[in-house]
């Protein structure tokens, strides 16, 4: 692959890179104002689109794959990599997912009437340019482009070098929605080379085109975005998530949620990384539940109780309760009550997704509210972590921040307030 994708002649990366922050800026003032009807129109026809250039999208997803291979990506990074066909018609029905909800701009969300007669309401709006900046998984470049379009905000994307030409061509799609519904091309644009320098830039904000990034990705390159970005940043580090089998839990419910939100996806964020089991069930509940995850092909690290009663289990240090594998591997921990499960949540995790299994309603509502994590659940599989699953159609990320958004980022996340004040004269004493 060459190092750039389309930029040529004399113009260089720099200068590219600064005409996409403004034409991104253009952009954003005219999407600020599109109506509903046409953010629809556009996603509806991008949906359509990616449908109908389903081949074309696999064929440049079989170009990156091998491209992939022969670098030896992990199978985890080759699995968020490819694409099929129902992966595709995923893209597909999350374009229009996203088309079918409520127009998040406009929405009052406060209003009120002040002694003097002045009339105040809070008012959502759009964030303005967001840049996303992700890696190997190519479907992000179709939810980005659908939630920062619907939610009124022009997007520059920037997608992982493994990931470049399928990347491309689902951009392609959503480009023939934005044609159809006469906005502006320039609503949803890819960065156009694979040059590391041009993410650096972006960092630097594209002379103050972009407001806000938000980077999807592996802890390295969030660490990198939060650590050099000189503009505000939505991201979540990592996604240490738990799953606590409380004494109370049902042993079939046990086994499915903790085998579906290890197994299922090991690779995403919302995957279990660490299993914490009551002490008081473990010589009922320890065995199956183990026995399943390492049939379905998962390592077990645990601590020395649970060595002792799973002898096939390697031995966990310190560092593996601090760690996301997005792998077959999970940290197993014997921990006395929910008390002892909270702290060990609270000491290890990074405040993303956690999960109680128990039939005990009291237990489960102190999990719940004692932790300080965006996503609690209560006999659930964390792989709910999701903003599709949420209801929200798509997500751009999974927020983990004290600030605007925490959880799935979806259209609501992507946008801001304003106060517009209505008065008859009003003047200040």
């Amino acid at each position: 692959m060459k190092r750039t994708l389309s930029i040529t002649g004399a113009r260089t990366l720099k200068a590219e890179m600064h005409a996409m922050g403004e034409r991104a800026r253009v952009a954003a003032a005219v999407l600020r104002e599109a109506s509903t009807e046409s953010k629809n129109n556009a996603l509806l026809a991008a949906s359509k689109a990616i449908r109908a250039d389903k081949d074309k999208i696999l064929a440049a997803n079989a170009n990156d794959m091998r491209a992939g291979e022969a670098r030896g990506l992990s199978p985890a990074l080759l699995d968020r990599l490819r694409l099929d066909g129902e992966r595709i018609e995923a893209m597909a029905q999350s374009a229009a997912a996203v088309a079918a909800l409520p127009d998040p701009v406009g929405r009052e969300l406060a209003r009120w009437m002040r002694p003097n007669g002045l009339d105040i309401a809070r008012v959502a709006t759009p964030i303005g340019v967001l840049a996303i900046i992700y890696e190997s998984r190519p479907n992000v470049t179709a939810d980005a482009g659908a939630l920062c379009l619907k939610s009124g905000n022009a997007a520059i994307l920037r997608g992982g070098s493994e990931s470049a030409h399928s990347s491309a061509a689902i951009h392609a799609a959503l480009i023939e929605g934005l044609r159809k519904a006469s906005l502006p091309e320039a609503a949803i644009q890819i960065v156009p080379t694979i040059d590391r320098a041009a993410v650096g830039m972006i960092f630097a904000g594209l002379s103050g085109a972009v407001d806000l990034i938000v980077p999807r990705g592996g802890r390295s390159l969030v660490a990198r975005v939060q650590a050099e970005a000189r503009v505000p940043v939505l991201a979540h580090l990592e996604g240490i998530c738990h799953t606590y089998v409380h004494a109370r839990a049902d042993l079939a419910k046990a086994r499915a949620l903790v085998l579906n939100a290890k197994m299922r996806r090991t690779g995403i964020c919302g995957a279990t990384e660490t299993l914490l089991i009551d002490r008081s069930i473990l010589s009922s509940h320890l065995v199956p539940i183990l026995d399943d995850l390492a049939l379905a092909g998962c390592e077990i690290r645990g601590d020395k109780e649970v060595c002792n009663a799973y002898p096939s289990a390697k031995p966990a240090t310190e560092e593996d309760w601090r760690t996301e594998y997005l792998d077959a591997i999970i940290a197993v921990r014997v921990v006395d009550g929910v008390e002892e499960a909270i702290r060990h949540i609270a000491t290890y995790g990074s405040q993303h997704t956690e999960c109680i299994v128990t039939e005990d309603k009291a237990a489960a509502e102190r999990f719940l509210f004692a932790l300080d994590s965006a996503i609690v659940l209560h006999n659930a599989s964390t792989q709910f972590a999701d903003g599709g699953e949420f209801g929200m159609g798509a997500e751009i990320g999974i927020g983990t921040g004290k600030l605007h958004a925490r959880g799935p980022v979806g259209v609501e996340q992507l946008t801001i307030f304003k106060y517009v004040v209505r008065g008859d004269g009003q003047t200040r004493a």
